[in-house]
């Protein structure tokens, strides 16, 4: 899949993203992390921080944090 959102369960800002690319009819892999800041190492080795949503395109090569840039990348690449 080209497209990969890291997210947690519960998490509003993940389910803000989530909820845009289906709106757009996006097909993407959810990769749920853990709870707990310090057990997200798969989160820090794809972006550099811990803190989720990340949405990364392997088509493009991007990867990004923050619901509000991610939404906004959403909107003006992949809708």
């Amino acid at each position: 899949m080209s497209i990969e959102l890291y997210s947690l369960d519960g998490c509003p800002y993940c389910e803000k993203v989530h909820d845009a690319l289906d709106d757009h009819g996006i097909e993407y892999e959810t990769e749920w992390v853990e709870p707990l800041h310090s057990d997200r190492n798969e989160v820090k080795r794809v972006s550099g921080q811990r803190s989720v949503p990340v949405l990364v395109d392997h088509d493009s090569g991007v990867t990004m944090a923050e619901s509000e840039k991610i939404l906004e990348y959403v909107e003006a690449s992949l809708a």
